[in-house]
């Protein structure tokens, strides 16, 4: 879509309207190290000269091929079928508004009920809403839920949860007067506890005690699931869980520098009137003809405002109907095979690394899918070195858990072949 160009003028005026005094004051939250003022360009060029000159300076950047990047923390590069791209790419989808007279749009409705379908299958669930925008999001929405349900103010956050997850949850819970902590001992007056499996390092953590535990004190159980190894693990609903959350950018949607992707939330029959956002549901007319319409919307803020558990009023309905395609396309057997392979590759993987000299897995005794945390002598200039062999080494975790200095996260997908595991063992081995 092309970039609207607007005059100084409309831009005073705009700046006025919001009551900011500049460009400056407004990008005032991004630091300046992170602002481009200018792309340094030759005075006088001509468009023509100009989109070169362009090009040239993005050719500059590092672009790593799938099969050589290990890195995860949340982001993953998977397989797209074509298929996703074929069906998201028509224009009746990608084009398409928010419905507001929706049931007659009978074609996003049943889009999204499938996708509907498909989360509360995955994750065993009884019912799954239209999604939401990410994963941190669908974090946030439903401690909210868990909040209102339980009347509790406190969060507790137990394990290794994804630290922006964390962040997201923090920002909801200010104006929502909760408190987040961390811990896995909830109390009366826990309205929730809140783990991710596997956690943020890969991890697996004890799903079914956690959510034991949280029902003992009263409390709700959050599951932030990884979709993928839901083909492997069991579901949150095997386990109890209240509330199953997670990113679905790996069911068919490329990383995209961190988005548009979409989030899922899943939950028992008894909280399905505290689920933010849309619930599309199947009826029939007067004739006995299937249909399908807009069940739940009463907690928008067009309707109860103040009282609303959420305010969102939207969903990721493009993002939502790539992952549908996905896992309809994979399939229970399809999904099961890319897990499968993950997982044996990422253990290939951890014996190879924990072998080098110096090296060894932070956690040996901890059992884990496709991530998993290693401990790394000189980490960041390890990370350099590996990107100026064009691979994109592990993430280092360091940056956001004190405990874990020193410790790179790697990651193997069904996309990191036998070949490009050599080859990333070859060059930390050289």
């Amino acid at each position: 879509m092309p970039y609207l160009v607007h005059s100084p003028q409309e831009r005073e005026e705009m700046l006025a309207a919001i009551g900011v005094e500049s460009m400056d004051a407004l990008l005032g939250d991004i630091p300046p190290s992170l602002r481009i003022h200018d792309l340094k360009l030759a005075r006088g060029l001509s468009e023509f000269e100009t989109m070169a000159a362009v090009r040239d300076l993005a050719a500059a950047n590092r672009v790593f091929a799938d099969r050589l990047t290990f890195r995860g923390g949340g982001i993953y590069k998977r397989f797209i079928p074509t298929a996703v791209a074929a069906v998201t790419g028509k224009p009746e989808f990608y084009t398409a508004y928010t419905p507001y007279q929706p049931e007659a749009s009978q074609g996003t409705l049943q889009a999204i009920y499938e996708f509907q379908t498909l989360i509360a299958e995955l994750t065993a669930m009884d019912v799954a809403n239209a999604s939401l925008y990410d994963g941190a999001t669908a974090v946030a929405e439903a401690s909210m839920m868990a909040r209102v349900h339980t009347g509790r103010d406190e969060i507790l956050v137990a394990g290794y949860v994804h630290p922006e997850s964390i962040e997201v949850l923090h920002t909801f819970s200010e104006g929502r007067g909760m408190k987040v902590k961390r811990g896995d001992q909830p109390t009366n007056k826990t309205a929730a506890v809140v783990f991710q499996q596997p956690d943020f390092l890969g991890l697996l953590v004890d799903a079914r005690g956690l959510t034991e535990r949280a029902h003992a004190a009263g409390a709700l159980a959050i599951a932030c699931v990884d979709p993928i190894s839901l083909a492997i693990l069991a579901p949150p609903g095997e386990y109890g869980a209240d509330i199953a959350v997670g990113e679905g950018q790996q069911l068919g949607l490329s990383a995209s520098y961190g988005g548009p992707h979409v989030g899922f939330i899943a939950c028992t029959k008894e909280l399905v009137r505290r689920l933010p956002g849309r619930l599309i549901g199947s009826s029939h007319d007067a004739k006995g003809r299937r249909g399908f319409v807009l069940t739940l919307t009463a907690r928008e803020q067009h309707i109860r405002r103040e009282k609303a558990t959420s305010n969102i009023c939207t969903n990721h309905s493009l993002c939502a109907l790539a992952a549908a395609v996905y896992m309809t396309y994979m399939g229970e057997a399809g999904m099961r095979q890319v897990a499968e392979v993950s997982f044996k590759r990422a253990h290939a993987l951890a014996d190879r690394l924990a072998a080098l000299p110096g090296w060894e897995l932070a956690f040996p005794e901890r059992q884990f899918v496709n991530e998993f945390p290693i401990i790394v002598p000189k980490p960041k200039p390890l990370l350099r070195k590996l990107a100026r062999k064009g691979i994109l080494g592990g993430l280092e975790v360091g940056r956001w858990f004190r405990d874990l200095r020193g410790v790179l996260t790697f990651t193997c997908t069904e996309v990191n072949d036998p070949a490009a595991i050599d080859q990333l063992v070859e060059a930390l081995s050289a």
